[in-house]
């Protein structure tokens, strides 16, 4: 199709190439052509980080990235966090320490908290908090969040 660009992207361990027009935002792509509505939309500017998956294991708002340039990528979304039946640790801990109220945020929290933990396996509160700051939630306070990145980031650490 004129205009448009073929792409090849890994989301969570599966290859996928399609057609994408040059404008069309990441998160866009996951959710409208992939269909894999856990990444979330929330302030259409950057802000809220509701959309936040792993590229290449880096956190990203995937509303700051157009699918072109994921090109290549390795993307994971909350979609393949839980393997062969198993949660997450970040996903466990999310449970356990009941990081989450409406839900809304959860996903973006949990891939942030996951790029959180690959940076610095064993943050402080004041290091997780600030890395939290990209993730807006309305429900919590925050408090229970940090608990569970703390309690993953000891599971995962051993």
């Amino acid at each position: 199709m004129p205009g448009t660009k073929t792409i090849e992207v890994t989301v969570n361990g599966q290859i996928h190439r399609a057609e994408v027009e040059p404008r069309l935002l990441l998160v866009h792509f996951l959710r409208d052509v992939l269909g894999l509505t856990g990444t979330h939309i929330g302030c259409d500017t950057s802000q809220c980080g509701v959309c936040t998956v792993l590229m290449n294991g880096q956190a990203v708002k995937s509303c700051t990235v157009l699918a072109v340039q994921a090109d290549g990528a390795e993307i994971t979304t909350v979609e393949g966090l839980a393997q062969s039946g198993q949660l997450h640790p970040v996903q466990e801990a999310f449970w356990e320490k009941h990081g989450l109220q409406c839900g809304f945020c959860t996903p973006g929290a949990m891939m942030l908290a996951i790029g959180i933990l690959q940076e610095n396996p064993r943050p402080t509160e004041e290091e997780i908090r600030h890395g939290l700051n990209g993730i807006i939630c309305r429900c919590t306070g925050y408090q229970n969040i940090v608990r569970a990145v703390q309690h993953a980031a000891e599971r995962m650490s051993g």
